[in-house]
């Protein structure tokens, strides 16, 4: 059974890492030769308060131009599972050659028609086109301000800019605003302009992004205020450690010199008592190994295409993020297989996957806990503290990423990006280990849990702030919408709180196999 599994996985590697290859084969090398064909493909249309719902262009009723060739088209993995449906416009575009006004189809505008463009102008609905793989937005219509009249931009002003035989900036102008009346025809027109422009090929993205938030001194003072709240951390937590642990051994080797009687007389107590303990199996071992090897694995994979995202500018191709990142995800699954079951192994864990569970007698794989319920405080205080650090560290960060993922920014400071990774790892092990502590040092042994849960607790308070992300900071409504964030949201939460719970029991793990090795058991 195990060699399907590994054969599975060898054939969706393949298939991801050739899809890749094949794209970047056939992609266009954006250089045209004077009156070449540029295509315009019209993407998506949706809400412009919810950037994530989106429908084909031509699910409106709009008509299409009388062009009904191309020459060439391409679509990644990440633009399908992405949702992007390019469609050809069928206008008559040529590079370097303008284009006067134009009329190139015309809209039988019949009730069922008109209704669907109401209700399109009412929720605000824009739609996305894209030129040379150029991002270009445009608004569907307007009402007047009684909201009983409404208006539909008919003509699309598109002027180009090109820097030598290359596009490098495209900009949409809609005009001819025309009264929705039923059993009319609309005309749609469109004209054409090029310009000469001075900015680089390499630099035609910037126009996209927000420099001006990274420019803010209130986001450089979080990013210091994160530096030395992480040193300050790391060093009380050092601190505190040494001395209690200097104590510790100080203590248990004194006792070590009393003799048998008055040993017995003496009051033992602190982490040393649960040493024969403190090793055991974890409740639910198949569970718990599962998650932690998840947790290496989403962690991974954040590593790896940061680190990726920071060589290559990614948000420059559609969908490239995407595709990026399954192909790394499916490349990193030796890394869950690993941590996960040299962990499962550790504990005693005997099935070698899945499938064996399937022909065993299922009575056999009852799980048992083991003592008792562990002390409220202990797993309160990291539930509370570490949320409250995780706020302090990324304030500025998390609404940023927030905002370009549910409202029209592209995120591009991936170095920022790591930078906060690193300073969440340090903050969750920290803590975590702190937390532990105080959990063995009350005689309780079962720290495996609590260090995974304490950390994985981030994800909890993530996912309460989405909510008020949703009610002050957005304009989402109805059903769909609201389903649509909090389900996405949740997805997000879970797997940074396995993650996280990874780091922290990793952490822990190294924290208290030195402690345990540094003092002499008898």
């Amino acid at each position: 059974m195990g060699l399907c599994w590994w054969t599975i996985e060898v054939v969706v590697l393949t298939t991801v890492f050739s899809s890749l290859l094949l794209v970047r084969a056939d992609e266009h090398d954006h250089k045209y030769t004077d009156k070449e064909e540029v295509v315009l493909w019209m993407n998506t249309v949706g809400p412009y308060h919810n950037r994530q719902e989106t429908y084909k262009y031509f699910s409106l009723p709009f008509c299409v131009g009388t062009k009904k060739t191309i020459s060439h088209y391409h679509e990644t993995l990440g633009e399908a599972l992405q949702g992007v449906e390019l469609e050809f416009s069928g206008l008559n575009i040529k590079f370097k050659e303008e284009v006067m006004q134009t009329t190139y189809c015309d809209i039988e505008l019949d009730k069922p028609k008109r209704d669907a463009f109401v209700y399109a102008i009412k929720n605000h609905y824009w739609y996305q086109m894209y030129i040379d793989d150029l991002p270009i937005w445009g608004i569907v219509g307007e009402a007047d301000e009684n909201g009983e009249d409404y208006y539909l931009w008919t003509y699309k002003k598109l002027e180009i800019g090109q820097n030598g035989n290359r596009i490098v900036d495209v900009n949409l102008t809609s005009e001819g605003k025309v009264k929705l009346v039923p059993n009319t025809r609309i005309p749609m027109s469109y004209s054409v302009k090029w310009k000469k422009s001075d900015v680089k090929f390499e630099d035609r993205f910037d126009k996209y992004l927000d420099p001006s938030f990274f420019q803010h001194r209130i986001h450089w003072f979080s990013i210091f205020n994160s530096f030395m709240m992480v040193i300050f951390l790391v060093g009380l937590v050092s601190m505190i450690l040494m001395r209690t642990l200097r104590k510790d051994y100080a203590r248990y080797s004194k006792e070590e010199e009393m003799d048998d009687m008055d040993r017995d007389l003496g009051d033992e107590y602190g982490w040393k008592q649960v040493h024969g303990d403190v090793f055991r199996p974890s409740s639910h071992p198949l569970i718990f190994s599962s998650l932690i090897g998840s947790g290496c694995q989403i962690f991974s994979v954040s590593l790896i295409v940061i680190i990726l995202a920071m060589i290559e500018d990614l948000y420059t191709e559609r969908g490239s993020m995407l595709s990026t990142a399954i192909f790394v995800y499916a490349a990193t699954s030796p890394v869950n297989g690993y941590f996960g079951g040299s962990l499962y192994a550790k504990q005693g864990g005997m099935q070698t996957n899945m499938c064996n569970i399937c022909y065993k007698d299922s009575s056999k794989y009852h799980f048992n806990s083991i003592g008792d319920r562990p002390k409220k405080i202990l797993i309160g205080a990291p539930l509370i503290c570490i949320p409250i650090t995780k706020n302090c560290l990324t304030s500025s960060f998390r609404y940023f990423i927030f905002t370009s993922f549910w409202a029209y920014k592209i995120y591009y400071v991936y170095g920022f990006m790591m930078l906060v990774l690193v300073i969440l790892c340090i903050v969750t092990v920290c803590v975590t280990i702190v937390c532990t502590y105080f959990l063995l040092n009350a005689e309780d042994y079962r720290w495996q849990w609590t260090s995974f849960l304490s950390a994985a607790s981030t994800a909890v308070y993530v996912y309460m702030y989405s909510f008020y992300y949703y009610f002050f900071k957005t304009k989402m409504y109805g059903l769909f919408q609201t389903s649509f964030y909090f389900g996405y949201m949740a997805v997000f939460s879970t797997a940074l709180g396995i993650m996280c719970g990874a780091v922290g029991y990793m952490g822990t793990s190294a924290f208290v196999r030195k402690i345990y090795t540094n003092v002499k058991i008898d």
